[in-house]
């Protein structure tokens, strides 16, 4: 008989003594009725003594719960017990183990507490000693609570252990982390300043050259997206860093210590991040577009009382400062002027093809303020109004994300004029300037102008001619110029022009070196540019040479070169024709300017000149453009067609206008 059995056979005072003892959820009735042959099985004195043994017990016991749930499960009347056996296998897994979820032997022990009060029980009913045995379970009671808060103590020792272990872990990683991101910092701004050199002391000192020399007809790019794109991805990238390194701020706010990395690190690293964006965004203010009037001889050349144009760009293209920046106009104090027009503007993206930043100024003017009786104020009076530099400045003031700083740029030195006729030399003064200095600083510059080598000088000659006519000098061409110059030599690389060389007038002559020049290239201009473009012009060849040329080609072959005594410019023919016993000799005709080639075009000239020969038989003596292309095959496809009502010489006369010289 099972000691349940026998606790169900005691008188009834002893028997509803030890029933009182599951009447509460500890321990169900139903659960000791049901469990009793595993109970009464297991040596509950051990496990009261082996917190592991306890645990493996009470394991086991949630897993009889199990089993006996699923009998009441397959029991068609025994859907009340399923329910309790559920709810009772949950009441031990709540009552036992939120403490073993702290500590595993706190969960052993109380399993081993609830089973041990069933073992005592038991026994309390097989011997009828209920008190006894109750005394005896609270005493095992007493000794599994003391066992448990050793067992806890010595958890918490263990975990303070580790929890020591990993403080000094995370201190150290921490302070490695802070010095490694610090370091990260430091070798960022350290490339960062490579590319700052390399972007503003090469790359854009290279763009502010080409510029220079693309304002006086070099075939340079000068466009600034490439720039641009740089100059934002390097400023966004110090800006994040000057973000992180607000972040480090906050961060040390909220706690810090002895030693700490942040503390004497950050600062100087703020302060490179400061001079590096300041840097930065200083040089990303640029003139883009140089002063120019609408229909003026070139950039960099104003006139008083007539409208002209700039525009200035910032590099650093954000969108939170579109139309925030407005940026103002001045001129230098070196000669006075009053500004008019619209004297301040924004910088936008919407006055930019590729949206940049930019402010255009598109209507501005220089009024002359006259000194005393009127003069040239304050510059020195050995200079001309023609020599005179002046720089036009813009100013603005970047705000954002924390930063100030005032910017300003200005443009290339200016030439003012008040009229038109001193524009020519006005643009000599430009020409001369940018191709000699590129410091734009310099408006003293013709005070002490250096000379200009020979490869100096004909490269802006040849530029001269490439804006022109889309052609620049040859070889050939830039040799016969510095015979011109130097006279005949092996090498023209040392060889140097001066200033007044190239402004003054020439020797024997009532103009300048840069007159005629000039000269021939407004002919070319307006004038030849078909023709110089494709090569059919000679140009440049001494008299000389244009004999030796024309001597060993067949008759009738002919070439054209500018003339070299006409101020404005002037163009000519020669040819070779041979006398009857075979002599050749070298024709030239009366240079052509520009009042002759306004009414005829050259092409219609070399198509209809004649020459009178015996009998007064008109003959055309040119058949071949040096040095045998037919004259028809190099000029045909420009002759024209004009009559008398669309040529003013020929408005009475349906005739064709011809050119005949007598031999």
């Amino acid at each position: 008989m099972t000691q349940w059995e026998r606790l169900q056979q005691l008188d009834t005072v002893y028997s509803q003594r030890a029933f009182d003892l599951y009447n509460r959820d500890e321990f169900p009735m139903e659960v000791r009725h049901y469990l009793a042959h595993w109970i009464e099985g297991q040596d509950w004195e051990r496990a009261s003594r082996d917190s592991s043994r306890a645990a493996f017990l009470f394991q086991v016991l949630l897993e009889n719960l199990d089993n006996q749930f699923s009998r009441f499960a397959q029991e068609k009347d025994s859907f009340l017990l399923q329910r309790n056996f559920r709810r009772y296998k949950q009441n031990f897994q709540v009552s036992v183990q939120p403490a073993a979820m702290e500590l595993e032997s706190q969960r052993q022990v109380e399993k081993s507490l609830k089973d041990l009060k069933t073992k005592v029980e038991v026994c309390v009913c097989e011997y009828t000693h209920v008190c006894v045995c109750v005394c005896l379970f609270v005493c095992l009671f007493k000794n599994m609570i003391h066992c448990f808060i050793l067992q806890v103590m010595e958890h918490s020792i263990r975990c303070l252990e580790e929890q020591q272990d990993e403080f000094d872990f995370k201190y150290q990683t921490h302070l490695m982390d802070c010095e490694n991101f610090l370091s990260d910092i430091s070798a960022m701004l350290d490339a960062a300043d490579v590319l700052r050199s390399a972007l503003i002391d090469e790359e854009l000192v290279d763009w502010k050259w080409r510029q220079q020399k693309s304002c006086i007809g070099a075939p340079d790019d000068t466009s600034l997206e490439h720039l641009e794109k740089w100059f934002t991805q390097i400023i966004e990238c110090m800006f994040q860093l000057q973000k992180f390194l607000q972040k480090l701020d906050e961060l040390v706010g909220k706690m810090t210590y002895d030693n700490d990395p942040i503390l004497v690190r950050k600062p100087p690293l703020k302060s490179r991040v400061d001079t590096l964006l300041t840097h930065l965004i200083k040089s990303s203010f640029v003139v883009e577009t140089q002063p120019s009037m609408p229909q003026g001889r070139g950039p960099l050349v104003l006139r008083t009382n007539v409208q002209f144009s700039v525009k200035v760009r910032l590099l650093y293209k954000v969108s939170e400062l579109n139309h925030v920046m407005k940026v103002t106009v001045s001129v230098n104090k070196f000669r006075k002027f009053n500004v008019l027009g619209t004297l301040s503007k924004a910088l936008n993206m919407a006055e930019s093809m590729n949206g940049g930043m930019v402010a255009d100024f598109r209507h501005l003017t220089l009024k002359d303020q006259k000194v005393g009786g009127g003069g040239k104020g304050i510059n020195d009076l050995s200079l001309s109004v023609t020599e005179e530099l002046h720089r036009i400045t813009f100013q603005t003031q970047f705000d954002y994300q924390g930063l100030s700083v005032p910017l300003e740029t200005s443009s290339l030195p200016v030439v003012v004029v008040s009229n038109s006729s001193q524009q020519q030399s006005a643009w000599a003064s430009v020409l001369w300037f940018n191709m000699l200095c590129s410091d734009s600083k310099n408006v003293k510059f013709f005070e002490t102008s250096p000379a200009a080598t020979w490869p100096q000088f004909g490269e802006m000659l040849s530029w001269q001619f490439l804006s022109c006519g889309k052609r620049g000098l040859d070889n050939d061409q830039l040799e016969t110029l510095a015979i011109k110059l130097f006279g005949k030599q092996q090498s023209y690389d040392s060889c140097k022009i001066s200033w007044t060389k190239f402004s003054k007038n020439l020797p024997d002559t009532n103009f300048t070196l840069w007159v005629w020049l000039d000269g021939i290239l407004t002919l070319v201009k307006l004038y030849l540019s078909d023709l110089w473009s494709d090569g059919s012009i000679m140009g440049f060849v001494s008299k000389g040479k244009e004999r030796l040329l024309l001597k060993k080609k067949q008759n009738g072959t002919f070439l054209l070169r500018f003339s070299e005594s006409i101020k404005d410019g002037g163009i000519t023919f020669s040819w070779v024709q041979y006398a009857n016993d075979g002599t050749p000799s070298v024709q030239t005709v009366k240079p052509f300017t520009s009042t002759d080639l306004k009414q005829i075009a050259l092409p219609d000239i070399l198509c209809d000149f004649w020459i009178m020969v015996a009998e007064n038989i008109p003959v055309n003596p040119l058949c071949y453009l040096y040095p045998n292309t037919p004259k028809d095959q190099a000029f045909g496809k420009y002759y024209s067609e004009k009559t008398g009502e669309e040529n003013p010489y020929l408005k009475y006369l349906k005739t064709k206008l011809v050119f005949v010289s007598k031999k």
